[in-house]
């Protein structure tokens, strides 16, 4: 096992991030404006409820506690937290403004950019979140096609066009959207055909993530566009996550699948509000149309703009690629390895790509409490574990090291109360699942 000895650093009292949580419940719904991010996600009075400030793979919370990152700010950092080119480029934007009447000359060149580094990407619209251009290439796959149904497949944000095929998380939105997007399970080619046969002629496209936690299974990409393509509905990927994050170019590339449309964010500007969508030059040519409406006041923002741009130079230059994939290489099977040697390996597993995969727990009705109990004993000391993990270009030996030997503790504290049956006593603070609603409107 990983030597322990000097895991257990000082740890400040998280007295500012109770404050914090206080005061953000009051004021902001769920006190969180991500739902990743949401405190019943976490540990309550264990772990830190906000991040004050992050450099490389490092983050320190409002009481000064440092933890190493573990999953890249669900997916944008994939150079490390205010990465000093980046910044560069930021802070020399910043001089001379980030928002005008006219377009930023930077625009082109990140457009550029981009069609030199996606394999689908012929033409470019740019953005603020996924959201905006996942939802954007549904209005648009409609457009072109003059269809109304999209077979779907995955999360793609919470926008009507997606939520609607959803009754858990459809509130607010009219029943009858969902008659016009329909999902559709990954790696089971049947159940799209399935939609296609229900509404024949009317599929506009197949919007899907091109992998999840699972690779696709021999053929089912090329199934999907094949299938696309011969029904005259467009192939669109959700690359907002595995976008110059699973290749320089995407999962595209990766997997030799080139869809008509990509929609990218997170990674591709390096934690700044950037979104793109690109595509075949034909079909992107629709939204000149006189009868489609896309526009966004601050879609070209320079500083953002300056971000992406260092960043792809970076991922075109530099073996970014190379180092996430060999230092998540050597977490993810380190990590496997721990549990073996706990004997805890039917029971969790590191499981997904080297360069993005998840840590989790089959334990039947413990789940909930060996993850909090597991999360608990990470935060604190010093590792923030969510679960997913993302690898950084700044991570280093020495991260991927102590990562290891903090989770060579935690499997130890799993163990041990597995074995003494009294799981769920453990966790010091409210486990994970705890609502606000709990927390703050119980009777004193």
């Amino acid at each position: 096992m990983c030597a322990n000895s000097e895991q257990r650093r000082e740890r400040t009292p998280l007295a500012r991030s109770r404050e914090l949580q206080e005061r953000a419940a009051a004021v902001i719904p769920y006190a969180s404006q991500t739902g990743s991010k949401r405190l019943a996600q976490f540990v309550q009075g264990i772990s830190p409820s906000h991040i004050e400030r992050a450099a490389g793979a490092r983050l320190w919370d409002p009481d000064g506690n440092e933890y190493i990152d573990c999953n890249a700010s669900l997916g944008p950092i994939i150079l490390g937290h205010n990465h000093p080119a980046v910044r560069a480029a930021v802070s020399d934007q910043l001089e001379d403004g980030t928002v005008f009447t006219m377009e930023h000359p930077l625009q082109v060149g990140v457009a550029e950019a981009v069609t030199e580094m996606v394999p689908c990407a012929e033409m470019v619209k740019y953005a603020k979140n996924g959201n905006d251009v996942t939802t954007l290439a549904a209005k648009l796959a409609r457009a072109s096609t003059g269809r109304n149904v999209i077979a779907t497949q995955g999360y793609h944000g919470w926008t009507d066009t997606w939520t609607c095929a959803n009754q858990r998380i459809a509130a607010g939105i009219p029943d009858k959207l969902a008659a016009y997007t329909k999902p559709f399970e990954y790696n089971d080619i049947e159940s799209v055909e399935e939609i296609f046969a229900n509404h024949p002629d009317d599929v506009a496209a197949i919007l899907t993530n091109p992998v999840n936690n699972e690779p696709p299974e021999d053929g089912f990409l090329e199934d999907l566009r094949d299938l696309a393509h011969d029904h005259g509905a467009l192939l669109v990927f959700d690359e907002v996550l595995t976008g110059f994050q699973a290749a320089p170019g995407g999962a595209q590339e990766r997997f030799d699948v080139i869809p008509d449309l990509a929609c990218f964010a997170k990674a591709m500007a390096n934690g700044y509000p950037f979104s793109a969508l690109a595509g075949r030059r034909e079909v992107m040519r629709h939204m000149e149309a006189d009868d489609f409406s896309y526009s966004m006041t601050n879609a070209g923002e320079a500083a953002s703009l300056a971000a992406a741009a260092a960043t792809l130079e970076i991922l075109r230059e530099e073996p970014v690629h190379d180092h996430i994939r060999e230092h998540g290489r050597r977490l993810r099977e380190g990590y496997n390895d721990l549990a073996a040697e706990h004997g805890l390996e039917t029971m969790t597993e590191a499981s997904g790509f080297d360069e993005r995969f998840s840590i989790g727990f089959d334990v039947a009705e413990s789940d909930g409490p060996v993850r909090s109990l597991f999360m608990q004993a990470a935060h604190s000391r010093g590792v923030l574990f969510t679960g997913s993990h993302m690898p950084t270009y700044s991570h280093t030996d020495v991260d991927i090291d102590r990562t290891l030997a903090v989770y060579d503790d935690c499997l130890n504290e799993v163990k041990t109360a597995l074995d003494a049956g009294d799981v769920a006593d453990r966790p010091r603070g409210d486990p994970i699942g705890s609502t606000l609603r709990q927390r703050w409107e119980e009777p004193a």
